[in-house]
């Protein structure tokens, strides 16, 4: 097992200490929700709903009740996520996957978003990593522009055989974007959802995180940072 799936491994594990009992909650989307969809399984929630097709298979194979998210009732309790990118507010980059509106939804849900994630994910300010948008297809050539006469760099993201572009649960396309000085994520995330043709872009300013537990290397162990919200 590399290092980085260790510390997965381990942040997966201590994320387990906030499932409430006889709860349904929320499952996010990426490869350390995954390790944490494994060990959930060896005590499992009343149920959870699922932000993408993938964890919504990886939670009926391990037995998982599902709930779709149009069928939730009142809020979730607590709902458990990864990031591509948390700053020490506890905004967030996602979307590095694609789920990023489905992501949102159930955050929208959520009382108690919980971040889990190993050290590298933890940035002084967000932007190093490209901004996902979901865009219709009809739009992507107009938001393209949109960020061209911002100054910003945005590329189209394609399917794995490169061959045509890359398509969500959705139906939508993802424009990835870089060159964004990221001064105010919720001014940002604001700015960007209000063009014509975006579904979501993936800043996390007004679903931040309220609680992140981060993996350390060097038997640092799983910290946890807590964010005003």
């Amino acid at each position: 097992m590399s290092k980085l799936q260790e510390l997965k491994e381990q942040v997966a594990q201590a994320a387990l200490e906030y499932v409430p009992t006889n709860r349904v909650i929320g499952v996010g989307s990426g490869s350390t929700v995954e390790c944490f969809i494994h060990a959930l399984a060896k005590r499992p929630p009343l149920g959870a709903v699922a932000t993408s097709h993938r964890t919504a298979q990886c939670l009926l194979d391990l037995g998982i009740r599902l709930i779709h998210v149009e069928d939730i009732v009142g809020r979730l309790e607590v709902y458990i996520d990864g990031a591509d990118e948390i700053d020490p507010k506890g905004n967030m980059v996602k979307g590095g996957g694609g789920a990023l509106t489905q992501e949102k939804l159930v955050a929208a849900h959520s009382d108690q978003f919980i971040c889990i994630a190993d050290e590298s994910k933890m940035v002084p300010k967000l932007g190093k990593f490209p901004i996902p948008i979901e865009v219709l297809p009809k739009a992507h050539r107009f938001i393209m522009q949109q960020c061209i006469d911002r100054g910003w760099c945005p590329k189209l993201r394609m399917d794995p055989l490169g061959s045509t572009p890359f398509s969500t649960d959705n139906g939508m396309y993802i424009m990835d974007v870089s060159g964004i000085s990221v001064d105010c994520p919720q001014s940002l995330e604001a700015e960007i959802s209000a063009w014509v043709g975006v579904l979501t872009v993936g800043l996390f300013a007004r679903q931040s995180a309220h609680i992140a537990l981060i993996a350390h290397a060097q038997g640092q162990g799983v910290k946890t940072y807590l964010f005003e919200t």
